[in-house]
């Protein structure tokens, strides 16, 4: 790291190391932890351990943990899905950054600021934390909820958003500034045109790149590939005028269809934890506390309105957009900090002579204040949720049994085996870990008990020893696992019959002893598609033999698969070697069928291979 002794990089390690797990422990947040962490090492207090320099020669190298992060966020969005997330992106993300910007503007101009320096200042503000809020998001569980996917959407057309903001500074200047960049349109079109090339030549020819690295099998070569691809496309976009971090997303985009993304994500992990880490020390270091003491009044109502209408606004575009009371709350909250694009826009509004540097500083220590203050504000708002809503009542002991069936998770999958079951009367103990589940089935007169089956003391009370039969149909992936675990290793002569979410599931199941294991969508998908074939005119014969055969094949290669299923690469290979056995066998079967119907056989032949070829394409 530039500018840090080797004691100091072991200061920073120790922080790292220590400030999010005791930041958890104490239930703050590790955002929250580091920043902490920050202020107590950078140069407001006492110990004064890293100079001002040294803080913000570290924040700038920190700062590529942002750009590591936006490409993790590229290799998860695949272009169907960023596509499909368009009116997300665009719509809701154009009206957050337009309102709030707007009445920030018409706050400043209120306040006596001039229109220009009213209206850049507004939509600066109007930015919020990538880093932060996914951070926060991805702890708390929220990235996988629709308010999730909804504030990611805010935050990416936000990102967008900070390039003109960047490029435009200097058409804000209240006064005239020797230094101050001039608009170029020739090289606004330069840098739009080495967007496009590096867009394209990505596009063609970086998965080539990777696959020829990933084919010498050398695991650091895969690792600095990654780091290079990252840093090739940040200098490209920097060169041409835009944010390092949105090039790193456009990297990451290219690469999201490619299959060694997994490969990359998980080389390039460590470096982003780290690097974020770092990060949000460095901007507690970079915080003035001098301009807290001097002018706290004022600093406190600039981040307690910042905070305040960024939520406001949040929520009504949420409830807006069809969330529940407690989800557009939460998207309020998560996404109502100032962002880090923040220090880049006031430091070039302060250059272009937009805004004074003191009034820069004070604005850069409340956008940093505002940072802080969202892991604490999600925590006010899960303790008043939790004080309004009622404590979930301790496990039910559920009777023991004899010669029954045990079945793990009660929702739409659970509830079809119990009740074939009941119309044979062969009794059951079903369990199930949600309230609400217990409680809505019970009203429909079903038995089922509160409870969680990993639990051995819950599956013992069961009486799970004199059980015939283990059903295990949770949901959740991992929350099976876990069962799937405590059950095999407790009570090893009792049959387990699982319900896999995919070939995935399967193989860690298979993993832990389950031999009996249903994937859930197979069957049905194997009948529809029965169905669509006799829709086609295919004889009912026919339909049996091709459905049947690709069962056949399919569950072969789902065995063959779990020798080496966290290889990828054998995975791949297997898959396409088995979708070219199984179309020769159907279309060695289809030239063998008798031309009984004359022409129409050979059109029903030249189907089947445009099918089998597709089918191909799509394996």
């Amino acid at each position: 790291m530039p500018g840090v002794t080797l004691q100091e990089t072991a200061v920073l390690l120790a922080a790292l190391a220590i400030a999010a797990p005791l930041a958890r422990w104490l239930g703050i947040g590790s955002v929250l932890g580091y920043l902490v962490a920050g202020i107590l090492l950078g140069p407001s207090t006492v110990g004064r351990m890293f100079s001002d320099y040294e803080a913000k020669e570290l924040l700038d190298f920190a700062e590529f943990g942002i750009v590591l992060l936006l490409f993790v966020i590229g290799l998860e969005l695949r272009p169907k899905r960023l596509w499909a997330m368009r009116n997300a992106v665009f719509g809701l993300g154009s009206a957050q950054v337009g309102a709030t910007g707007l009445v920030l503007a018409v706050i400043a101009l209120i306040l006596g600021f001039a229109w220009q320096t009213a209206i850049f200042v507004g939509f600066a503000l109007a930015l919020s934390s990538t880093a932060f809020a996914l951070q926060v998001m991805e702890e708390s569980g929220d990235l996988n909820t629709r308010h999730g996917r909804l504030g990611f959407a805010v935050l990416l057309f936000q990102d967008l958003s900070a390039i003109p903001l960047i490029a435009l500074a200097p058409l804000f200047a209240v006064v005239g500034v020797d230094n101050a960049s001039k608009m170029d349109l020739l090289a606004g079109l330069k840098g739009l045109g080495i967007i496009a090339v590096a867009i394209t030549a990505g596009h063609y020819l970086l998965d080539h790149f990777v696959r020829l690295v990933a084919l010498a099998r050398v695991k650091e070569a895969m690792t600095a590939t990654a780091l290079l691809t990252v840093v090739g496309f940040a200098i490209l976009m920097q060169y041409a005028g835009v944010p390092a971090s949105l090039g790193a997303f456009i990297a990451g985009a290219l690469l999201a269809d490619s299959e060694y993304r997994h490969q990359i994500e998980a080389d390039i992990g460590p470096f982003e934890g780290l690097l974020l880490g770092l990060f949000f020390i460095a901007v507690g270091m970079s915080m003035d506390l001098s301009v807290l003491v001097g002018r706290p009044v004022l600093l406190l109502a600039i981040v307690i309105g910042l905070v305040a209408i960024k939520a406001i606004i949040l929520y009504l575009l949420g409830r807006w957009s069809g969330l529940g009371n407690q989800a557009a709350v939460r998207l309020g909250l998560v996404v109502s900090q100032g962002g880090e694009f923040a220090f880049v826009l006031f430091s070039a509004g302060a250059l272009a002579g937009v805004i004074g540097q003191p009034f820069a500083s004070l604005l850069t220590l409340a956008v940093s204040l505002s940072m802080a203050a969202t892991p604490i504000l999600l925590l006010i708002d899960e303790t008043i949720r939790r004080s309004f809503t009622p404590e979930a009542p301790d496990y039910e002991v559920p009777p023991g049994g004899d010669q029954h069936v045990i079945i793990a998770g009660f929702g739409r999958f659970g509830q079809i085996v119990a009740r074939v079951l009941r119309a044979r009367r062969i009794p059951f103990t079903a369990l199930d870990s949600s309230v609400e589940q217990v409680d809505f089935v019970r009203s429909f007169g079903s038995r089922i008990y509160y409870g969680d089956a990993s639990r051995i003391d819950i599956l013992r009370a069961a009486e799970t020893q004199k059980a015939r039969a283990f059903v295990l149909a949770v949901n959740d992936v991992e929350a099976s696992l876990r069962i799937a675990e405590t059950v095999r290793q407790n009570f090893t002569d009792v049959p387990i019959y699982a319900r896999a979410r995919d070939r995935t599931h399967v193989h860690r199941l298979m993993d832990l002893g389950v031999t009996i294991i249903e994937r859930e969508t197979f069957l049905s998908a194997l009948e529809l598609t029965r169905k669509l074939l006799k829709g086609l005119g295919l004889e009912e014969a026919e339909v049996k033999r091709l459905t049947e055969t690709f069962k056949r094949l399919d569950e072969r290669r789902l065995y063959q698969d779990y020798q080496y299923y966290t290889d990828l690469e054998k995975v791949r290979a297997n898959a396409l070697s088995q979708a070219g056995e199984l179309e020769e066998l159907f279309m060695r079967d289809v030239e063998e069928l008798p031309d009984e119907d004359g022409p129409l056989v050979g059109a029903e032949r030249r189907d089947g291979r445009e099918s089998a070829g597709s089918a191909r394409k799509d394996g």
